[in-house]
């Protein structure tokens, strides 16, 4: 496996990133407004089955730095939700693998017991297999409100395996034609870091998928998700309050116009909401331990806030 991702890009000018409200060229740095929390991300933790070549939160059996939460710290957020009338959709989990979580499925009846969309971000592997009779009966219950979307990181073994690690490609296989037999809200999240053109790599994951028996729209940018490259050490332009009308994008459209992740750092007392799901660790996007004091703008002043959101039209919601 390598080392780091394969092409490589300039490195970030250390003058970049620097101040929360101007650029190294002294210009207004932007911020996005919070419009509406459509969508709550829940951090379940860490730990991961697998070491992922460029991983953005760097997941492994041994990375513990954000810990399991747990179904009433989470109960309190789906509170404040109803208490606040926040308009939120969904509540979407992310790891590290969600289904690691001892918790996690008693957070999931929680979750869609309100009647809250309840997406599920996982690699498919060993930990969903063993909750597969727990998933079975929620699917039961509460149909398509449950939505589990799989990572592929490329429709061939090789490449998936290059970034996953050898014998990653058949249990995720074997995971992604059981919740497709079995009826599951399906989605596929794939990678775009080789540089293959967009329709070549949509039609090439639809041959697997149809291969496999799988029905998905791969032309669906919902249904198969490919997400643009993260390196916080590559070069990246300082986003500007003047490259809202450059660019002809609206500050509206960021993923943090419509969402805020929770997280629960190793060693802490509460959880907090951050801005979003790319920064969980930097702590100048910790926003409070409440949604209330998450609900004031996020100033964009991290390389993946230019890179993924604003240049690469990231988003990691089927809300937004």
């Amino acid at each position: 496996m390598p080392d780091s991702l394969p092409n490589s890009t300039p490195t970030l000018d250390p003058t970049k990133f620097r101040d929360p409200d101007v650029t190294a060229k002294g210009e207004t740095r932007a911020s996005v407004a919070l419009t509406r929390l459509s969508t709550l991300w829940i951090n379940t933790g860490t730990l991961c089955n697998l070491t992922c070549v460029g991983c953005y939160i760097e997941s492994s059996p041994t990375n513990d730095r954000l810990s399991y939460i747990t179904e009433p710290e989470v109960r309190a957020y789906l509170d404040e939700i109803a208490a606040g009338d926040w308009p939120t959709e969904e509540i979407g989990f992310t790891g590290g693998e969600p289904f690691m979580n001892p918790h996690f499925m008693d957070i999931l009846e929680s979750t869609l017991a309100r009647g809250f969309r309840a997406l599920v971000l996982t690699n498919a592997m060993k930990p969903m297999h063993h909750k597969r009779a727990g998933l079975l009966a929620l699917k039961e219950k509460y149909g398509d409100r449950l939505a589990l979307r799989v990572s592929i990181d490329h429709h061939s073994r090789e490449h998936h395996e290059e970034l996953r690690g050898p014998n990653s490609w058949q249990p995720m296989i074997d995971g992604v034609t059981w919740l497709a037999a079995n009826g599951f809200n399906l989605a596929i999240a794939g990678r775009t870091l080789w540089g293959e053109d967009e329709t070549d790599e949509r039609h090439a994951y639809a041959d697997l998928l149809d291969r496999l028996g799988v029905d998905i729209d791969t032309d669906d940018p919902l249904a198969l998700v490919l997400f643009p490259e993260m390196d916080e050490l590559a070069d990246v332009p300082e986003i500007t309050t003047a490259c809202w009308d450059i660019l002809g994008v609206h500050p509206d459209h960021m993923m943090c116009a419509t969402s805020r992740m929770v997280v629960k750092r190793k060693g802490a007392e509460a959880p907090v909401v951050v801005a979003c799901t790319l920064l969980p660790y930097d702590t100048q996007f910790d926003m409070g331990e409440t949604l209330a004091e998450a609900s004031g703008a996020v100033k964009l002043n991290h390389p993946h806030c230019a890179k993924f959101c604003v240049l690469g039209g990231g988003s990691c919601s089927v809300a937004e």
